[in-house]
């Protein structure tokens, strides 16, 4: 509901449909299947009933969707589902805030709805170059934490400006520093490598360069820019070059990119 009629689809045929491509792709690989309602609002309460029943059938696949980016969504999420007590009960009646599950945004969250996220162990997907370019409000990272929620960090390109984690990093520090939190860099680097494999339980796999790692990494070229190459000739301490990294660079940072091991891609000069 509530979506152009093309896209529309049944509480029967989005289950039959979601469960081939699940048994399809689900652990072919190094690929792992999302069980991806919209979002509450294009969802009807049998959709979403559908969508928890096929949870429960595969309690090991992810659970994703979108979660109280902005007021005027949680009011119609309100308004659509009058006998829920919030936006994140809505998912949670349908069986779908799991450790398996991956809410992105969670702005307009209360310290009811992240301590029942903290209690679930789901994860929350901070993006904030969306949060920003629709309005939407500033995360509460500190409380995030301080409820025991995993959070990674994600671009969401439907809404956000850039696929770079880089210009992702830069946005979310402002992001804190309006909500009168710091990102440091120490953390924004975790929050964009091994933070996120942890939000989605990745990190005996990925996320860091401990041995047996599968080796996913990108090579950055500090002096991929006039600009970044001056101010990193100033910086004292892997700290401060971190930071540079994070508010001056974006994508022609990235000299190589490395997938299991194998190099993908390379610039052609660096």
């Amino acid at each position: 509901r509530n979506c152009p009629e093309y896209l529309r689809d049944t509480p029967d045929s989005g289950y039959v449909e979601s469960r081939a491509l699940l048994e399809r792709w689900h652990g072919c690989g190094r690929l792992g299947y999302a069980i991806t309602p919209r979002f509450a609002p294009t969802s009807t309460p049998e959709q979403l009933a559908r969508t928890g029943e096929l949870a429960r059938e595969y309690p090991d696949a992810y659970i994703h969707t979108h979660l109280a980016e902005n007021k005027a969504e949680v009011a119609w999420v309100a308004e659509l589902f009058p006998e829920s007590r919030s936006y994140l009960d809505v998912y949670d009646r349908a069986g779908l805030v799991t450790g398996r599950s991956v809410f992105a945004h969670g702005v307009q969250l209360n310290e009811r709805e992240r301590h029942c996220l903290g209690r679930a162990g789901a994860a929350l997907a901070f993006c904030p170059t969306s949060n920003l370019f629709l309005g939407s409000g500033l995360f509460d990272y500190e409380g995030a934490r301080a409820a025991g929620i995993e959070v990674g960090l994600g671009t969401d390109v439907g809404g956000g400006t850039s696929f770079s984690m880089l210009r992702t990093l830069d946005e979310g520090y402002k992001v804190l520093q309006l909500r009168g939190q710091t990102l440091d860099p120490l953390r924004a680097f975790y929050l964009a490598t091994r933070g996120g494999a942890r939000a989605l339980g990745l990190d005996a796999r990925v996320g860091s360069f401990e041995p047996g790692r599968e080796a996913d990494f990108l090579v950055l070229d500090p002096a991929a820019t006039p600009l970044l190459e001056a101010r990193l000739a100033q910086a004292d301490g892997i700290a401060e070059k971190l930071f540079a990294l994070q508010v001056l660079g974006d994508d022609r940072v990235v000299a190589e990119t490395w997938v299991a091991g194998e190099c993908v891609h390379e610039r052609a000069a660096h």
